[in-house]
């Protein structure tokens, strides 16, 4: 039975949404904690924080011992897709981030994005105010344009002649530096106010439906999406949420798409969300000067005569990286929500073209295959 209180935060026997529980606060810090990072206020006036130290201190020593920090299901079939489509490029296996707050819930994200004391956080990218019925995010640009927007990474699909062309190199460059983002980034809103920030990523697992159920025909199917954001825009993933809803915590097994055999289409996505990648050089993404580049590259922006030029000019973009083995990575380079809101939409037209049998309203033209 579908938990809706904890997908989307509404109550079905009363037909209302429900508020955040009264104890949100001393849940994030719990959650931080695990982290070792900083939470909200005195940790004295929190007793569950109290009566659970040696429990987190525990869960902090056991985690630290694991290699690589212990990551849900969902992000090692992510890791294995980029390990072998990068595996020409990069010599050294490309982790996600393992020490995240994962939203395990609906609302999470909107309590982080304000400190427990504040009514207003402002940072170079986003302001939010607390309001009676909720929270207003305010981008900072919140009206996109699509034009030169949308790349696809080689060596997977082939790329539309309407979306710019990028050299597989330049992808796993664009990846490395999304995974570190510089600290400001990080810093979580809901410590704003607090003597010591936390500084994290945020998470967030989707569930959204590729095709509907046909009673007698075809059950529901569903494909997994993992999000992954800067502490400080959190918000980004308060929205998302708020419109695909949140399918829980990704290291449970009831939440493991891959053990939902009849449900999930075995199609997986993955969003980072990255606007300091505006920052960086074409030569710095390894793509080559004019006089070595094809046509296309020319055309596409995808070459360099000066050596400070910026990759897309220094404007925002998102770059995906997708195969026929339907798994689809992709790069914001800004923090327009629409984006997010697109990608996801996107990634299920992805995976409604490859699974077949099902169609969905931004899946574009046809993949066919004999």
């Amino acid at each position: 039975m579908l938990d809706l209180e904890k997908k989307i935060g509404f109550d079905a026997t009363e037909c209302r949404g429900t508020p955040l529980p009264a104890n949100i606060v001393e849940r994030i810090n719990l959650n931080l904690a695990a982290l070792g990072e900083p939470g909200f206020g005195d940790p004295a006036s929190y007793p569950l924080l109290q009566l659970s130290d040696n429990l987190v201190r525990n869960f902090r020593a056991r985690n630290a011992l694991l290699r690589d920090g212990l990551r849900p299901p969902v992000d090692r079939r992510i890791e294995a897709f980029l390990e072998s489509y990068l595996a020409e490029v990069e010599a050294e296996p490309v982790r996600l981030p393992g020490k995240t707050f994962n939203l395990l819930q609906h609302g999470m994200a909107r309590a982080l994005s304000l400190a427990p004391d504040a009514d207003h956080f402002k940072s170079d990218l986003i302001e939010s105010y607390r309001l009676a019925n909720g929270v207003l995010h305010n981008p900072v640009n919140d009206r996109r344009t699509t034009k030169g927007v949308f790349h696809v990474a080689e060596g997977g699909l082939p790329v539309p002649e309407d979306k710019k062309a990028v050299p597989k190199v330049a992808f796993a460059r664009l990846l490395r530096a999304a995974l570190q983002p510089p600290e400001e980034l990080m810093a979580l809103p809901f410590t704003a106010t607090s003597p010591e920030q936390a500084r994290v990523w945020v998470s967030l697992l989707l569930r959204p439906v590729i095709c509907p159920e046909i009673r007698g025909f075809i059950e529901e199917k569903t494909m997994e999406i993992r999000f992954f954001a800067p502490g400080s825009m959190a918000c980004n993933l308060d929205f998302v949420e708020s419109i695909f809803g949140n399918a829980g915590d990704p290291y449970l097994p009831e939440n493991d798409a891959a053990l939902d055999v009849a449900h999930w289409s075995g199609h997986t996505g993955c969003v980072i969300l990255a606007p300091h990648l505006k920052t960086l050089t074409k030569r710095e993404l390894g793509l080559p000067p004019l006089a070595e580049a094809t046509e296309r590259q020319k055309r596409d922006g995808m070459c360099w005569e000066s050596p400070d030029e910026l990759y897309n000019d220094g404007g925002a973009f998102k770059i995906t990286a997708r195969t026929e083995a339907g798994v689809v990575v992709t790069l914001i380079a800004d923090n327009y929500f629409g984006y997010c809101k697109k990608e996801v939409k996107t990634q299920i037209g992805f995976a409604a073209n490859l699974y077949g049998l099902c169609e969905e309203e931004h899946a574009g033209g046809t993949v066919a295959f004999a």
